[in-house]
C-alpha cells in the first residue's frame, strides 16, 4: 500500500487473548449478546444499536506442526466464550501505522458487527489491505457500515507466514506452498456460510469487500474455483487486478522467500533440521525480520486453488462471475510521492529534478513526450505533483479502466471513481507534503470506517460535517449493492466505463477516459 503512511511513525495495538466464560446467560436483552456458532457460543457487547463479537476463531492456530499448512478447524469449546475483544493480529513487521508489528502466530479469527435487529440481512466481509503484510481485521471500526448489513473482519496470515513459498513446504497444502493467506480467508467465507445466519446475515447474500491488497485479496478470490458459491458480490477498491498484480508464479515466489529460507537455516534452532521441519521450528521473528517490510506477497497461480494467473483469469471470464463494484481514488499517487518528501531529511522534488523523476519512475518511456504532456507550468512548477498525476494516470487510472471493462464482457460491473476534493488527513501528524494529496490512496476509508491502530486513537481526522454525509452516502450505495447487486448507476459497457464520480453534492458520470490522458498511455 504505497501511501505516506509507509514513512510515518508506528503505532502499535496489543494483542488481547481471549478467555471463556461460564455457561450461564443473563436475563433480558443480555441474552442478544449470545450466539451459538457450530464450535460454541459466543457473548458479544451491545451499544449503540449494534452487537459486536470479536476474536471469534474460524480455523485453529496455525501454530507448532500446523504452521505452514492449510487452514485447519478450531477446535470446540464448553461454555460460552468470551467475544468482546479481538484476537491477536498476524504475525507482521513494524513500518506501517496501519500495522500491528508483532510475532503472534495465532491469529485466525474473525470480528462480526451487527445490527441490534439483525434477520437476512446482507453480509460483507471486509479483507483488509495493507499489501497483505500488514494489518488486522479489527483497525477497521465497522459501526457506520453495519447500519443495514452484518459485517465480518477477519484475520489472515500475512507476509513469510502466509505466503512463503518454499518446495519443502509443499506437503502443507494440497495447492502447494505460498498461498496460505488466500486460504485462510477462504476458510472465514466457510465460517460465514455455516453460522453467519445466527447473527442476522443471509448466507445467501455475501459480499466480499477490500482496499488495495485486500482488495487483490478480493480479485484472488474472483479467481480461485475453490471460492465458487461462497460469495455472491464483489467489491473493489484501488486495486487494478486486471493489470497482472493479484498473483504470482511459483519462481518468482520461490526467489522472493530465498533469503527467508536462508536466515531460517543458518539459526542455531535449526541445526541438524531438514528445511521443512526447519521453518515449522524457528521462531517467528527470525521468518518475519528475514521477510522485510516491504514486501508484497501475492498467491501462487497454476495450483488447483488459482489454475490461472489473476489477469488471465479474468481476461478469458474463468472466474467466479458475481456482480462486481471497483472503483479508484483520482489522486492515488499523491500519497506515495507526496509522503516521500516528509521523511527525514527529505525534501520535495526541485522542478529541475522532473526529468530525472520522469526517468526513474518511467523506465524505457520517452521521458520528453511525459513531460510535454504532464508539464511543470499545469502543476504550479511542482515537480512532485506533475509526477504524480502521471503515475495515478498510468499505473492505477488505466489499469483499473482496463480491470472494470474487462471484467464487464463476462458480469455485471459498475465503477466509481472518489473525485478531489480535501480529504481528512492523518490524525496527530502535522506537516503535509509541498502539494495536496486530494484523493489519494486509501482517502476513500475513512468515509466508511471508524479507522483505530490504537484502542482510542483514531486514524484519520475527524471527519467534517459535509464528509460525514458523502460517508454516510458511500455507505448507503455500498449497501445497496451488497443487498441488490446494483449502486444505481448505469453499468459498465466495454469501451465505455461509465465511472460515476463519487464526491459532495451530484454523483455524476466522469470524463474518466481524458481527465487520466489514457490515449496518451495507450499510445506508448
Amino acid at each position: 500500500m504505497n501511501t505516506p503512511a509507509r514513512l510515518l511513525a508506528g503505532l502499535a495495538l496489543g494483542a488481547v487473548a481471549v478467555g471463556v466464560l461460564p455457561a450461564t446467560a443473563n436475563a433480558g436483552t443480555a441474552d442478544r449478546d449470545v450466539v451459538t456458532t457450530d464450535k460454541g457460543a459466543v457473548r458479544g457487547s451491545s451499544a449503540n444499536g449494534l452487537r459486536s463479537f470479536q476474536g471469534v476463531p474460524y480455523a485453529a492456530a496455525p501454530v507448532g506442526d500446523l504452521r505452514f499448512r492449510s487452514p485447519q478447524p478450531a477446535t470446540a469449546w464448553e461454555g460460552v466464550r468470551d467475544a468482546t475483544t479481538p484476537g491477536g493480529a498476524c504475525a507482521q513487521p513494524g513500518g506501517l501505522p496501519v500495522g500491528v508489528p508483532t510475532t503472534n502466530e495465532d491469529c485466525l479469527y474473525l470480528n462480526v458487527t451487527a445490527p441490534a435487529r439483525a434477520d437476512d440481512l446482507p453480509v460483507i466481509v471486509w479483507i483488509h489491505p495493507a499489501d497483505m503484510m500488514f494489518g488486522s481485521g479489527d483497525i477497521y471500526g465497522t459501526g457506520r457500515l453495519a447500519k443495514d448489513a452484518v459485517v465480518v473482519t477477519p484475520n489472515y496470515r500475512l507476509g513469510a507466514l502466509g505466503f512463503l513459498t518454499d518446495p519443502s513446504l509443499d506437503s502443507g497444502s494440497v495447492n502447494g506452498s505460498g498461498s496460505l493467506g488466500v486460504e485462510d480467508q477462504q476458510a472465514a467465507l466457510r465460517w460465514v456460510q455455516r453460522n453467519i445466519e445466527a447473527f442476522g446475515g443471509d448466507a445467501n447474500n455475501v459480499t466480499i469487500m477490500g482496499e488495495s491488497g485486500g482488495g487483490y485479496g478480493v480479485c484472488d478470490q474472483l479467481a480461485s474455483p475453490k471460492a465458487a458459491g461462497l460469495f455472491d458480490r464483489a467489491i473493489i477498491e484501488s486495486a487494478p487486478c486486471g493489470a497482472g498484480g493479484g498473483s504470482r508464479t511459483r519462481e518468482a515466489a520461490i526467489d522472493d522467500g530465498e533469503a527467508v529460507v536462508k536466515a531460517a537455516l543458518a539459526s542455531e534452532t535449526c541445526e541438524g533440521l531438514d528445511t521443512a521441519t526447519c521453518l515449522r521450528t524457528v521462531d517467528a521473528k527470525t521468518l518475519v525480520d528475514a521477510y522485510g517490510a516491504w514486501g508484497s506477497p501475492r498467491p501462487v497461480s497454476g495450483t488447483p486453488l488459482l489454475p490461472l494467473p489473476v489477469e488471465e483469469a479474468l481476461r478469458t471470464g474463468k472466474f467466479n462471475r458475481v456482480p462486481v463494484l471497483i472503483g479508484v481514488n483520482h489522486d492515488e499517487a499523491n500519497g506515495m510521492i507526496g509522503g516521500m518528501e516528509l521523511a527525514p531529511e527529505a525534501t520535495p522534488i526541485p522542478p529541475e529534478g522532473y526529468r530525472a523523476a520522469v526517468e526513474q519512475y518511467f523506465p524505457g518511456e520517452d521521458p520528453d513526450r511525459i513531460m510535454a504532456k504532464y508539464p511543470l507550468s499545469a502543476y504550479g512548477n511542482s515537480a512532485g505533483l506533475a509526477l504524480s498525476t502521471a503515475l495515478t494516470d498510468r499505473d492505477w487510472a488505466l489499469a483499473t479502466h482496463d480491470t472494470a471493462t474487462g471484467l464487464s464482457k463476462w458480469t455485471r460491473t459498475y465503477m466509481f471513481e472518489l473525485a478531489r476534493q480535501e480529504t481528512p488527513w492523518f490524525n496527530g501528524y502535522p506537516v503535509k507534503p509541498s502539494f495536496p494529496v486530494w484523493s489519494q490512496h486509501m482517502a476513500e476509508l475513512p468515509y466508511i470506517f471508524d479507522m483505530r491502530v490504537t484502542p482510542g486513537v483514531d486514524f484519520f481526522e475527524p471527519l467534517t460535517a459535509a464528509q460525514a454525509r458523502l460517508g454516510e452516502r458511500m455507505i448507503t450505495t455500498w449497501t445497496r449493492f451488497a443487498e441488490t447487486g446494483d449502486p444505481g448507476w448505469d453499468r459498465v459497457r466495454s469501451g465505455d466505463a461509465n465511472v460515476r464520480s463519487i464526491k459532495p453534492g451530484r454523483w455524476c458520470e466522469t470524463e474518466f477516459v481524458g481527465d487520466h490522458e489514457l490515449a496518451f498511455w495507450r499510445s506508448l
